[in-house]
């Protein structure tokens, strides 16, 4: 098994949970029953790049808020699963649209709904604040909690070993 940072020239696209990854794992209640979230401004840079560079993106979320998919939508991310109760079902759709290999995609996930995608994907990442069982069986955990630029880290470590970081697009939003 190679290391991480050996790993991290190989990944092709990138795939991430929404709860407990792009926002912390406190949740706002609207009036209206719809649930209200904070994401970080650093992730939504660094997501916004790595599509911008030609990676394909996907969210596979569990939850149903179509505010959700605007957000991703203006990051310019098209391949947003909403409601996914059986996450490993529109992992493979995404890859397959793509005609990617499991094995070519960086996945983070914090929790439960997270785990049969990150094992058959090929490099597993976790937020910090994770759950254990998630944590075990991850090849990195960022430093950062969910909602506090662990998107950011994954995506940069990247892009940093590919040479892409500090390309000519990084200086555009």
């Amino acid at each position: 098994m190679a290391f991480f940072k050996e790993e991290l020239i190989n990944v092709k696209a990138f795939a991430f949970d929404v709860d407990g990854v792009f926002s912390n794992s406190n949740v706002y209640l609207h009036p209206t029953g719809e649930m209200m979230r904070s994401m970080n401004i650093k992730d939504g840079y660094a997501l916004q790049l790595a599509v911008k560079l030609g990676y394909p993106v996907a969210i596979i979320t569990g939850g149903t808020s179509e505010s959700v998919k605007i957000r991703f939508n203006g990051l310019g991310v098209t391949d947003v699963y909403l409601g996914s109760y059986d996450k490993l079902d529109k992992f493979e759709d995404f890859y397959s649209k793509y005609t990617l290999k499991p094995e070519e995609i960086l996945y983070m996930g914090d929790d439960i709904p997270d785990y049969q995608v990150m094992e058959v994907v090929g490099l597993p990442t976790c937020p910090a604040d994770a759950a254990e069982d998630i944590k075990v069986v991850s090849k990195y955990i960022s430093d950062k909690v969910g909602g506090d630029g662990c998107v950011r880290d994954v995506i940069e470590q990247v892009l940093r070993a590919q040479g892409k970081w500090l390309s000519g697009k990084a200086f555009e939003w």
